[in-house]
């Protein structure tokens, strides 16, 4: 796997309020000697509106966005991207709503987590084991949107490969939703479903608190009441490789 040729669709979340997370994870792949390419002409994936029950946007941002996706497969290319929602929508929803659609099937067929990618390197003896600095102890919210991939706690099994570092995982809701955590009608019940992981946080000074879903990591921390910046799980990888 070493050498793979990797396209990394970034977020619309990642492009416009947290680029540093796509960054970060370019410099982790390049790190593993995976060559990397951000795929250009980028859209919303279509989640946010398949949310709101507007197919037609949907399949608008299907038309931008799979023929683009496509050319990459075609030339050999695997695809990741750093928020679970947009790997989801194209690895599942995207096939569901569109069964007879063979660029459809062939994008969802080549693109994953990118700790799912991580872990097919370690399981080959390939990753990069060479670490810096140690993590210490992680709070870990496991996103939804990557536990309904059915692929196991990636995340959790890459960052313990990090010495002297443990990650306390917990697979529960944090309530935001994409739009629903912020909507006037359903924000206290956002809020009501991330009390029991915000009382996690606070139960214990953790070094570090992440989620591969921001938006859940931010809406947590809120509810919180903590004066803490959460962080995503490939920010820690790269920081524990110890990379500028």
């Amino acid at each position: 796997l070493v050498g793979s040729e990797m396209c990394i669709r970034d977020s619309c979340y990642c492009s416009f309020s947290e680029p540093e997370i796509s960054e970060d994870l370019v410099k982790v792949f390049q790190h593993n000697e995976i060559l990397v390419e951000l795929c250009d002409k980028e859209n919303c994936c279509g989640m946010p509106k398949l949310e709101l029950g507007d197919l037609a946007a949907v399949e608008k941002l299907k038309d931008k966005n799979i023929d683009r996706l496509y050319e990459y497969v075609e030339q050999g290319w695997d695809i990741v991207s750093p928020v679970p929602s947009c790997v989801l929508m194209f690895k599942q929803e995207l096939p569901l709503l569109f069964p007879s659609n063979e660029r459809v099937k062939k994008v969802s067929e080549s693109i994953m987590d990118p700790f799912e990618f991580l872990l097919l390197l370690h399981e080959n003896n390939e990753i990069n084991l060479d670490f810096k600095s140690n993590l210490g102890d992680v709070f870990y919210q496991v996103a939804c949107h990557q536990r309904v991939q059915n692929i196991g706690m990636v995340t959790k099994k890459i960052l313990e490969l990090i010495p002297k570092t443990s990650v306390q995982a917990l697979e529960r809701c944090s309530g935001h939703d994409g739009t629903y955590g912020v909507k006037q009608e359903t924000h206290k019940i956002a809020v009501k479903l991330a009390r029991p992981i915000a009382k996690e946080l606070n139960s214990k000074a953790y070094e570090s608190f992440i989620s591969d879903c921001t938006l859940a990591a931010n809406h947590i921390v809120n509810v919180s009441g903590k004066n803490i910046l959460p962080g995503h799980p490939i920010s820690l990888l790269k920081k524990a490789y110890g990379i500028n």
